[in-house]
């Protein structure tokens, strides 16, 4: 089958998020036909070039999301109604609080809610395909005005009736960031109208292509989410006023819960994140988790091979931000220092852009205070017990000597979705000490011990209980990493993922008619092998193209014949 692979800041770029477990798929499915959409996040990802594409990727399109140019189209008169009226609608629905007295209960006012927002969406979209793009409407000052006008309205939200002038200017720049994927060019009958199903890869902007391939085409959805937007936006916008964050936040939800309602099926990336999707609005029977797929090979060695790590060392490997909560690690490594005062720290990581580079800074200062060079005699040079690293030097050649250089991995976060650091401790079948957060109590799964966040001493006893007991160490990892290679494998993964892409192209309704001699529609004449490339159909049959909603109503159109192969898809 033809699948369109849409994906936001990631793949098949050589930065950013999602990149590893989509080109894994995609290797992973040589049998099916891949069309990669991808938005890029910023200049750099794009001067950054793609990862090598395997052949079974027939084309990639891409489109950004960092700058959009005045599309310099001028609207008429009907098309400035049109564009009022929808983005007032949708910026209204943003706006609005819950009421029940036109629709008599809160379910009833949300289901409303929600049909107003898809409806002003997709009249949005339908307006940037006839009149060439909607990014100078967005930027106008009738923006600004419409929704400062909903703002103001009887019944908005009480953040909403805050509104001033730079919230206002803020939350309508979100907007039209949010909305560029309308004005793109990729819903034609040649692009996402092309495909037997659309795969997005996360929620948001990715979303977005999808669910308009679905109106324009209907195309079937399918949406991958290891982060929930929504989530994401809660823990992000900590800085913006409390009206841009109310804004905002209703935004994510009213696209999340559209999305999940609109896919055929959504496949969340753990526990974690199939509980948010739920609370947001999908339906349980949608859901189908799917573990993100990893490569075991290159831990197989510090898995499986001799046991070579310091009995007395305690690792951290990962990304150096506030969210992973170094500062309790150092202060918790300094009570397991009082019960064992042999025990040495290694933190192995870099720091995440600036506030990471600061962190760092910050945990490398407080370490020197909480452990001051020791020596072990008069005439010895003092060293600290905590050292700070990085992969690639001499020490830590690669990611799976880091993991296998202790006895102990710890985990310390205070925010984390899926545990991926986690996950490459368990495949080095090495024993844990993590924080209750995200999906690490789904990961672990009893291979490990969990600890409440920020809690020092509670993170300190967990330690030391498995410094004191290498047998229970060498249980907890071997079990770790039986249960790993089960769950978390790329095999798992893309099988997965196949057996879900024939199960939706199953149930879908074939796009296609076929027409036998007399001009009669032929039933049951695309059978579900004609997703699958071969000869599976007659290559004199006839075969016209179902419209969606796009296309004007009426009688088949006879095309030409296509070739078997062509025709097969």
């Amino acid at each position: 089958m033809r699948i369109g692979l849409i994906a936001e800041g990631g793949y098949p770029y050589v930065s950013g998020d999602a990149r590893l477990w989509c080109d894994r798929l995609v290797r992973g499915l040589g049998q099916h036909e891949f069309d990669i959409y991808a938005l890029s996040r910023s200049e750099r990802q794009e001067d950054e070039g793609w990862i090598p594409l395997p052949s079974q990727v027939s084309r990639v399109r891409t489109a950004p999301l960092w700058a959009a140019e005045d599309d310099g189209v001028v609207y008429g008169r009907r098309a400035r109604r049109r564009f009022a009226d929808c983005y007032g609608e949708l910026v209204a629905v943003l706006c609005a609080g819950v009421t029940t007295e036109a629709s008599g209960t809160p379910e009833d006012a949300s289901a409303t809610e929600a049909d107003r927002f898809g409806n002003a969406l997709y009249g949005l979209a339908e307006l940037a395909r006839d009149e060439g793009g909607l990014v100078g409407a967005l930027r106008s000052e009738s923006a600004v005005r419409t929704l400062e006008r909903a703002c103001r309205a009887r019944g908005a939200l009480r953040t909403a009736r805050e509104a001033r002038v730079p919230d206002l200017l803020a939350v309508a720049a979100h907007l039209e960031r949010a909305l560029r994927p309308l004005s793109l060019d990729w819903y034609e009958d040649e692009g996402l109208g092309s495909v037997d199903l659309c795969h997005a890869t996360s929620g948001g902007a990715a979303a977005l292509p999808a669910l308009l391939a679905r109106h324009f085409h209907d195309v079937p959805l399918l949406l991958t989410e290891y982060g929930v937007r929504l989530r994401t936006h809660y823990l992000a916008e900590t800085d913006s006023s409390p009206t841009v964050r109310s804004l905002l936040a209703a935004l994510h939800g009213r696209l999340a819960a559209e999305s999940y309602a609109r896919a055929a099926l959504i496949t969340p990336g753990n526990g974690h994140a199939r509980r948010w999707q739920e609370r947001c609005g999908a339906d349980r029977a949608k859901l189908r988790t799917v573990y993100p797929g990893m490569d075991a090979d290159r831990f197989a060695e510090a898995g499986e091979g001799p046991e070579r790590s310091d009995p007395d060392t305690l690792v951290w490997v990962g990304r150096v931000e506030p969210a992973k909560d170094l500062v309790s690690l150092l202060h918790a490594f300094a009570e397991v220092r009082k019960e064992e005062p042999k025990t040495r720290l290694r933190i192995v990581g870099t720091a995440a852009g600036t506030e990471g580079a600061a962190y760092l800074g910050h945990c490398k200062v407080l370490a020197a205070q909480l452990f001051p060079d020791e020596a072990e005699g008069p005439h010895t040079v003092g060293h600290n017990p905590v050292t700070f690293e990085e992969i690639g030097g001499p020490e830590v050649p690669a990611l799976a000597d880091a993991y296998a250089s202790g006895a102990v991995v710890v985990l310390s976060s205070v925010v984390e979705g899926f545990p991926i650091g986690l996950v490459e401790a368990m495949f080095c079948g090495r024993a844990t000490v993590s924080t209750d957060v995200g999906a690490v109590v789904e990961v672990i799964g009893g291979t490990g011990l969990v600890v409440p966040p920020r809690n020092p001493r509670a993170l300190a006893e967990a330690c030391v209980a498995l410094l004191r007991d290498p047998e229970r160490r060498e249980r907890l990892g071997a079990a770790a990493r039986a249960r790993a290679l089960e769950l978390f494998t790329v095999e798992q993964n893309v099988a997965a993922f196949h057996g879900i892409y024939l199960e939706i192209v199953s149930r879908t309704p074939v796009r296609r008619v076929v027409l036998d001699d007399s001009g009669a529609p032929l039933p049951f004449a695309v059978p579900a092998e004609a997703h699958v490339p071969g000869r599976w159909t007659d290559r004199t049959a006839r075969l016209v193209a179902r419209g969606g909603p796009s296309r004007p109503p009426g009688a088949p159109v006879r095309a030409t014949a296509l070739p078997a192969t062509e025709g097969a898809r």
